[in-house]
């Protein structure tokens, strides 16, 4: 039986929230977006999942997406570029409001089963890959392309990034690559393989029984990831501590994949890729995700008041020249002192995701 928790139209909701039996159900329902993040979306899930928290009678929740081409291709972009334009408010709070609802996600006291079906793009992974239960399917095709329009892995990503194997997530960062069902799992996006004609039957099986006996019933073995295979090469070149020495290492390689990993490098934001670097090495030393939270939230708003996340916007999604006009325009020419912008401390209006995870500590 499904259990509606609101009385508007499904036609028109962004989010639909309903029960399925004890399942929890949040299907984000923008299709012709591919499910776009919008700050009342983010609230919506975020009031959701409290609600369910304390409800006995809510045994887990499912995230799915509408329509057939992907859970959600991240945050809404346009909506970014328009605001930042205007001064950023609305995207501080939009991503003070996310980057909550991704520590919430990643603490969540019941199964959060994700279906990660078709594109799952930054803000996307967000709301999927930290949770306990991560399902991916032939179809996913998973990915952090900030660096690609002036911007820097957000919503957790510097910390999922950080932590797969070898320097695969910093070539996973810099070259925004795409991560098939095999990849996401081997890099720690990712848990179970369920083949996506076999999703509405595991989704069925998850009302009534346990999370574990659906799995059991329905995951099969992931398919072989192609960046473990390449991950000698990935290793030997990114290890190093500079982009300009990365691109110098993949060049010089003799490897067709990694001359051509290289000319997508140079392809993004000079600025973008020297602070996405900084902030993976720094979030390899953070110790959980609040804390690395806590960094891109200082990262994203120092990028919201830069020239390259407008430029790249601008050109890679609203005029779509894809031709931006980079500033600076070279590796060479972004400072250290420059890249140390982008960390400096908001004072009294920091996220302070750290802080309030100390308090709740100290309180029990």
């Amino acid at each position: 039986m499904s259990e509606s928790l609101g009385s508007d139209d499904a036609e028109v909701r962004e989010v639909i929230v309903d029960r399925f039996g004890d399942l929890g159900r949040i299907t984000l329902n923008r299709p012709k977006a591919i499910n776009a993040l919008n700050h009342a979306m983010v609230r919506q899930m975020a009031a959701a999942l409290l609600e369910w928290s304390d409800d006995d009678a809510v045994r887990a929740v499912l995230l799915r997406g509408a329509g057939e081409r992907g859970l959600c291709a991240g945050g809404d972009i346009v909506s970014i570029y328009h605001d930042a334009r205007e001064g950023g408010n609305g995207s501080r709070d939009f991503w003070r409001d996310e980057y909550v609802l991704n520590a919430a996600i990643a603490r969540y006291g019941k199964p959060y089963v994700a279906i990660m079906d078709g594109i799952v793009m930054g803000g996307g992974v967000g709301v999927s890959a930290h949770g306990n239960v991560r399902v991916v399917t032939e179809r996913s095709m998973i990915g952090m392309p900030e660096v690609g329009i002036g911007f820097v892995p957000d919503v957790g990503g510097t910390y999922l990034l950080s932590r797969a194997p070898g320097e695969l997530g910093t070539h996973i960062a810099l070259t925004t690559a795409r991560l098939t069902a095999g990849d996401a799992i081997h890099c720690g996006f990712a848990d179970h393989f369920v083949p996506s004609d076999r999703i509405a039957a595991l989704e069925e099986a998850l009302v009534g029984g346990s999370v574990e006996s659906a799995l059991a019933e329905f995951a099969e073995p992931a398919p072989a990831s192609d960046l473990a295979a390449r991950q000698d090469w990935i290793d030997a070149a990114y290890a190093a501590d500079t982009v300009e020495e990365i691109v110098a290492n993949l060049r010089s390689s003799g490897i067709p994949e990694a001359e051509a990993a290289a000319d997508q490098i140079l392809a993004k934001s000079p600025t973008a890729a020297k602070v996405t670097l900084r902030a993976l090495r720094r979030a390899r030393e953070l110790d959980n995700l609040e804390a690395v939270l806590d960094q891109e939230y200082r990262v994203s708003l120092a990028c919201l008041g830069s020239h390259d996340l407008v430029e790249g916007i601008r050109a890679q999604v609203v005029e779509k020249d894809r031709n931006p006009a980079w500033s600076p325009s070279t590796l060479e020419a972004v400072t250290d002192e420059h890249v140390d912008q982008f960390f400096e401390s908001l004072g009294e209006a920091e996220l302070g995701l750290t802080a309030a995870l100390v308090s709740g500590e100290e309180q029990r």
